[in-house]
């Protein structure tokens, strides 16, 4: 199922795409900086969601007063060129990171893609409620893999469907959430045959285990992406997000 060549691809359209815009060689100040909780996703009732853990942040990346995010367990600053981001080989998630919110930003920028801004407060919980709405409407009452522990999300869905989870932080693995055992990556092949439809945070793109998610089309299993994170590469590469709160 996994497809290694995802973020050949993904460089590939992006680079395509500033080459046709005169951006390529341009020296282009790209700004990366780790969030604040507050700025990251404002103050929510609850304190489970990942961002609050500590354990990932968002980064952002400033194109020209464009803004684009990417979740990641290696945040940190980079100061740049397009040219040097599209040349930079992607060896450690902080790479990837830097790809992932510099892409997001530039189509941001560009206009291809809006939401690129994580929501805030309260927004989390409706998101996962219009989630299950769409779902319903859709598919009806599939068996679900969540990809990523997002809480609200595995709440909401937790009330309506069948729903198993995978998740790569050790603190959640082997722990019972909502009612659902989260389990580890080892686990993920069997969870994937399980399922009728998955559900994967866009966080995948920026730790690289999107690879695993991508190219499930092979077997005709819907693949639902969540979050800012993967906005560019939904539209570079005709992914199918969903993301109705972000800014």
């Amino acid at each position: 199922m996994a497809n290694k060549f995802f973020y050949a691809e993904l460089m590939n359209e992006l680079r395509k795409l500033v080459e046709e815009k005169g951006l390529f060689d341009e020296e282009v100040l790209i700004t990366g900086r780790i969030l604040s909780e507050e700025e990251a996703i404002g103050s929510p009732q609850r304190r489970d969601y990942p961002l609050l853990k500590g354990k990932e942040r968002l980064m952002e990346a400033d194109f020209k007063g464009a803004k684009g995010q990417a979740f990641t367990d290696m945040a940190g600053n980079f100061n740049g060129t397009l040219k040097e981001v599209l040349d930079t080989p992607l060896k450690t998630n902080f790479d990837r990171a830097v790809l992932i919110a510099t892409a997001n930003a530039v189509c941001r920028y560009l206009g291809l893609v809006e939401n690129t801004v994580h929501c805030h407060d309260e927004e989390p919980e409706e998101c996962a409620s219009r989630l299950v709405e769409q779902i319903k409407q859709r598919f009806g009452a599939p068996k679900i893999a969540l990809i990523g522990l997002q809480p609200a999300i595995l709440e909401k869905l937790g009330c309506f469907f069948s729903v198993r989870v995978v998740d790569l932080d050790l603190d959640n693995i082997g722990k019972i959430k909502s009612g659902v055992l989260i389990e580890g990556p080892e686990a993920a092949d069997g969870v994937l045959q399980w399922c009728d439809l998955i559900v994967a945070t866009g966080s995948t793109a920026a730790n690289g285990s999107i690879v695993d998610y991508y190219d499930n089309k092979q077997d005709d299993r819907p693949v639902i992406f969540f979050g800012t994170t993967i906005a560019a590469a939904s539209a570079l590469m005709g992914l199918e997000r969903f993301c109705p709160l972000s800014s």
